[in-house]
Order: C-alpha cells, then sequence, then structure tokens
C-alpha cells in the first residue's frame, strides 16, 4: 500500500487528522460498522463518555485486529457523539493518544447526533487497508 496525505491548509498541522488520504495499491480495504461501549456480552455500558470512548476503541482494535488488519492502516475514522461539547471537554486527550499511539492521521468526519442505541454516547466508524 502506498499512502499520501492530503492536507493543504497550515491550520491543518494543529488537527489530529489530514483533509484526505490517497491509497494506492492497497491489498486489502476493511469497512468497519459503527464500534460503541459494547460488553463481550453485547450489553451496552453505562458510564461515563470516557470510560465509553476507552472501551469502543478496545473493541474497534480487537475487530482490525480479528479481520487481519492493523490499526495503523485507519484511513477514515469518523467520531459520533451525543455531545460535541463533551467529547471536547474529557475524551480529546484519549482520542488523540490513540491516534498517536497507531501513528494514524486519518480523514475524520465529527458529528454530533441526538441519540444512540441505549444510552450510548459516542461511535466510530473505521476504514483500514492494507
Amino acid at each position: 500500500m502506498e499512502k499520501h496525505l492530503v492536507d493543504p491548509w497550515k491550520w491543518g498541522q494543529y488537527t489530529n487528522s489530514v483533509q484526505a488520504v490517497e491509497i494506492k495499491q492497497p491489498t486489502g480495504t476493511l469497512y468497519c460498522s459503527g464500534q460503541v461501549a459494547l460488553d463481550a456480552e453485547g450489553q451496552p455500558s453505562t458510564a461515563d463518555m470516557r470510560s465509553q470512548l476507552q472501551q469502543t476503541f478496545q473493541n474497534l482494535e480487537q475487530l482490525i485486529s480479528e479481520a487481519g488488519y492493523e490499526c495503523g492502516g485507519i484511513v477514515r475514522l469518523n467520531v459520533y457523539t451525543t455531545s460535541v461539547a463533551e467529547f471536547f471537554t474529557t475524551c480529546t486527550d484519549i482520542y488523540q493518544g490513540w491516534l498517536t499511539k497507531h501513528g494514524i492521521k486519518q480523514a475524520t468526519t465529527l458529528l454530533e447526533v441526538k441519540g444512540l442505541f441505549a444510552s450510548l454516547t459516542v461511535e466510530l466508524e473505521a476504514t483500514v487497508v492494507k
């Protein structure tokens, strides 16, 4: 796989994402359904958003790994949350830390939604290549 990041504006260097990711010659592409903070039995978390994001990242890592991919291959990561304000005040360090840990620079969209399944407050949708 050949990866080319496109971020034409100077302000882009201060974000944890890029404006576009071009992939040439991938050997596979994995489209992940939205991942949330469900436990192994499928029960939704009732914890705070910060804890839910940590569980969601664990679930996303497991899904990607079991599919034979690596988190570093994420080229698009969409975030759905019930509160953008809460996400920025309580989750930014976890989010940025996880991206840095895996060396990810991805195209992304952050959306505030009216609600998610059960008591969930954050959902991640990823596209991964290798």
